[in-house]
């Protein structure tokens, strides 16, 4: 890839995506240089951020942290990641957490994404990994069941490759409760209510084993459990389904016939299907789907590096390579690496949302946050920012002054993507080499110097001694031997010669994995497992005070919480504000125009945003983009209550009310909220 005149050109050979970028891709050269970047440290004195040396604000980072582990004992702190960040970063970060810190509480930004999806395909294949195939496999399917997925604004670079399956016959059943650009490729679209997902995907189950439509050898060869599925699923016809999803019966029986008529059946979710807090029950009931069919299951990853940020070690329960932080054996296995004795390393930690629990009972009083920005990306943000702004240190690493920075005790300025050497995992489980072909800007450092140096300071030097990413790729290569994401075998000259390497990669002659479901599945007995799924509703629905749905998700022209992408003038000219989409039947009935301004309220809090029509979505639904912070975050509005299983929050449906605001008032917060909470 390179980049010149803030113009990024990427090689026309790329196995991923053929030299073709989207925009934010276009346009991300702009940001290397961008006026906004932080060139130096920032410290908080009398209430107010103020530019100090960077010997200074280390020390002062490094003293907070010490001295709150001092009077408070060493859980007390905590790191908080992200999964944008590369595998030698995300590996680090854990690592920091565990041995510079000495805490238990190290959680990332990818359990608000992924985590349900992960801790599903955990429990049914025994191994994580968002596709089990290459992507070049998708046209040789018949039908792709896609749901809970935008991929033409969320994924674009997956959009080609949907398309040329298209082309080669595949047919597509969407579900979504918009009509989507993605939805376009459809043959069938289906559009149920939000937090509906799980009755639909019980309800095709059903329909495939009332009519003797299950792939039977495929089942009784290679899985186990489907009994119990089924008895889960007994009541849950066509006619249920539709009172429940709010679609037509006929158009459940048209789904399950194009399913049960297909020869080769992809099933793939997104995170329409599991941002709920039964996420993961939700996404095990269309892996049983998948696996009843005898076909294969992918769930899209949502963040740059959303596979293997999560592999690497920066999860509460885990080490790298996914061994279980409670597990012996994985214990001393990174121990052995390590250096360390494994009483040494920490149980396992809070989870990211509890991380901000724990905080406001003031159980952590010290964080650091590198890669993420907790407050607009968390459901219930007001009380995020309260709860972050009451903290005694944060300490945040970033090359931008996001939400969060705004109220951190000490700001250090990293680096962009494009100034440090690393690696990245794609949903394939494909590992891919990205150089870094600039320094950061003068008074910023790279993220990983940063790291080792607080480290350092915390007495922790001789853990951290590495001179650049390839001996942290190295190291974490040693960590990850014999575990399920086994990278020891992708050596970073493998890489550097172009060769094309999937996990598991045990040795270095090994040449590599990329379908690793198609003789076994990972548990001892090779046996997928059908998991039952019993229907349960959303935690919030829709009643006489709060009549609508509210969904949240991307649009094309932003990235997360924006804090990049909003800066870049070409992005913002696209999509300059959050906009609430309604179906123009539902606005009339409300008295409202296009372009008029709303105020949505929910149980937590209230904003205002305004009106664009949109035909393709369902009338009792709204949809707000959630790329924006402060008064415009739609995640002030959404609901945190947690997926028991995996503590993802739900964020994809709120019971929401909605009414019109005087011109003259503009786009502003409201403080609204039948029940504001003081903790979720």
């Amino acid at each position: 890839m390179q980049i010149d005149a803030n113009r990024v050109v990427s090689p026309l050979h790329h196995p991923i995506n053929g030299g073709k970028l989207c925009v934010l891709g276009l346009t991300s050269g702009e940001l290397l240089e961008h006026p906004h970047r932080l060139t130096t440290p920032l410290v908080r004195r009398d209430g107010r951020l103020e530019p100090v040396g960077w010997e200074e604000a280390l020390d002062i980072a490094v003293r907070g942290f010490m001295r709150i582990a001092a009077k408070y004992g060493k859980t007390a702190n905590a790191v908080y990641g992200g999964g944008g960040l590369s595998n030698e970063k995300a590996y680090l970060l854990g690592k920091f957490a565990r041995l510079a810190l000495g805490t238990p509480h190290v959680d990332y930004n990818g359990r608000y994404c992924m985590s349900a999806a992960a801790a599903a395909q955990n429990l049914a294949f025994g191994l994580d990994r968002g596709l089990n195939r290459p992507l070049d496999d998708l046209p040789h399917y018949d039908v792709v069941l896609l749901v809970g997925s935008n991929a033409a604004e969320s994924l674009p670079m997956l959009m080609p490759h949907l398309q040329r399956a298209k082309e080669a016959g595949t047919r597509f059943v969407v579900v979504d409760p918009r009509r989507t650009i993605t939805a376009n490729l459809a043959t069938l679209h289906l559009a149920p209510r939000p937090g509906t997902d799980l009755a639909l995907a019980n309800s095709l189950l059903h329909v495939l084993a009332r009519d003797q439509r299950l792939n039977l050898r495929f089942i009784a060869e290679r899985t186990q459990g489907l009994e119990e599925a089924l008895k889960a699923v007994e009541g849950c016809t066509p006619a249920w389904a539709a009172e429940v999803c709010g679609i037509s019966p006929r158009e459940v029986e048209q789904a399950a016939a194009l399913l049960a008529g297909a020869g080769k059946v992809l099933v793939l979710t997104g995170r329409g299907a599991d941002q709920n807090s039964r996420g993961v029950i939700t996404t095990l009931a269309f892996i049983n789907l998948a696996l009843a069919l005898g076909g294969d299951f992918g769930t899209l990853t949502g963040q740059a590096n959303g596979q293997g940020g999560r592999e690497m070690g920066q999860k509460a329960d885990q080490l790298p390579g996914y061994r279980n932080i409670e597990d012996p054996e994985d214990r001393q296995a990174v121990a052995r690496v390590w250096g360390v004795s494994p009483e040494e390393l920490p149980g396992k930690g809070y989870t990211a949302l509890e991380i901000l629990q724990a905080i406001s009972r003031g159980e952590i009083r010290g964080m650091l946050v590198m890669g993420s920005n907790p407050i607009p990306s968390s459901p219930h943000s007001d009380w995020v920012r309260q709860v972050l702004e009451g903290m005694d240190h944060l300490v945040v690493i970033d090359p931008f002054l996001s939400e969060t920075a705004r109220h951190a005790t000490v700001v250090l300025p990293g680096s962009l993507w494009a100034e440090e050497d690393g690696t990245t995992t794609n949903l394939e489980g494909r590992v891919v080499l990205r150089r870094g072909m600039f320094s950061p800007p003068a008074g910023a450092r790279r993220d990983l110097e940063i790291l080792c140096d607080l480290a350092r300071r915390l007495g922790a030097g001789q853990y951290f001694p590495y001179r650049d990413p390839k001996e942290i790729y190295d190291e974490l290569r040693r960590a990850t031997r014999g575990a399920k994401a086994d990278y020891y075998g992708i050596t970073w000259e493998r890489l550097e010669a172009g060769e094309e390497l999937f996990w598991p990669c045990p040795t270095e002659e090994h040449p590599g994995t990329p379908r690793p479901f198609a003789e076994r599945f990972a548990h001892p007995d090779g046996r997928a497992r059908f998991v039952p799924t019993p229907f349960r509703p959303c935690a919030e629905e829709p009643d006489a005070r709060y009549p609508l749905y509210l969904t949240t998700g991307r649009v094309l022209y932003h990235y997360l919480t924006g804090n990049q992408t909003r800066r870049l003038e070409r992005l913002h000219r696209k999509y300059p504000e959050p906009l609430v989409e309604i179906h123009p039947e539902a606005a009339r009935r409300l008295g409202i125009a296009e372009g008029e301004v709303v105020e949505l309220e929910t149980r937590r809090a209230g904003a205002r945003y305004r009106v664009r029509y949109n035909p393709r979505i369902r009338s009792d639904t709204l949809f707000v983009p959630f790329h924006w912070d402060g008064p415009k975050a739609v995640n002030r509005l959404t609901n945190p209550v947690l997926d028991p299983a995996c503590g993802m929050p739900e964020f994809k449906v709120a019971a929401v009310r909605l009414k019109p605001v005087p011109q003259a008032h503009g786009v502003e917060a409201v403080t609204g909220g039948e029940e504001v909470c003081t903790t979720p």
